[in-house]
């Protein structure tokens, strides 16, 4: 039987190959001028996700181009909810330019990794999303998620979001980038999409089982091997039933 996944990348920040990846995804996180990204790019970005009938959502991250978006950094809540809602806003401008509708949310880098712990984090970055009108949000995949559980209480659709290209801790979190195991070359990241998709587990990377129950399954799009993966990837899941489409908010 035929079930959904989506397949998601980070876009819109400057790579070269972003034009080779945008076939065969389902929906693109664009940056909107935090960590990366103008008015310039977002267009870019826009049209290619038309083109391709992909699903165009938000990438906001912290204002911080020169680390971008990796460092951690602390802002109080209402900061956080003031720089992310404008970047979504900027988005949202251009996309209406466009014709485009935002579809989505999902936090860049360490705005990310830190709003997977930090329960104020992750509320203040959801009523951003939440105050500009998008509806789904792509958080941590996961039954305790800080960051789903914040989407809803928001007001937002909490879509589980795993990655097919990192490791997993035993509990369901991501594997350390400072540990071996991290990065998952593209064989490994394959397998291990087409088992979240069909099963909603993995194998972490000390040898345990973990549940990762998605919907979405991201990609880095930033790399010269990102297009290959993706390919690779989509093929892999269509073989083995697996539908590719991008959440639709609920009526």
């Amino acid at each position: 039987m035929t079930q959904a996944m989506d397949l998601n990348a980070d876009l819109g920040e400057g790579s070269v190959h972003e034009a080779d990846i945008m076939p065969f995804i389902s929906s693109a996180n664009i940056a909107c001028g935090g960590h990366a990204g103008d008015q310039e790019s977002m267009r870019d970005s826009l049209r290619l996700a038309a083109r391709y009938g992909v699903a165009a959502g938000a990438h906001p991250g912290f204002p911080d181009r020169e680390g971008f978006g990796r460092r951690e950094l602390h802002f109080a809540p209402a900061d956080v909810t003031g720089f992310v809602r404008e970047q979504i806003e900027a988005l949202k401008a251009v996309a209406a330019r466009e014709g485009v509708r935002l579809s989505h949310v999902k936090p860049h880098g360490m705005l990310y990794n830190m709003a997977v712990m930090d329960e104020g984090l992750a509320s203040a970055i959801a009523r951003a999303a939440a105050h500009s009108g998008v509806r789904l949000y792509y958080g941590l995949a996961g039954e305790h998620s800080v960051m789903l559980r914040a989407a809803r209480q928001a007001g937002l659709q909490a879509v589980g979001k795993a990655l097919a290209d990192r490791g997993y801790a035993p509990d369901g979190s991501l594997w350390p980038r400072s540990r071996s195991g991290t990065l998952l070359d593209q064989a490994a990241a394959v397998a291990q999409g087409v088992r979240l998709a069909l099963h909603g587990r993995t194998t972490a990377v000390s040898g345990e089982p973990v549940a990762v129950p998605a919907r979405t399954l991201c990609l880095h799009g930033d790399g010269p091997e990102a297009a290959s993966l993706a390919r690779a990837l989509r093929v892999a899941l269509e073989t083995a039933g697996v539908w590719l489409s991008a959440p639709s908010p609920a009526v």
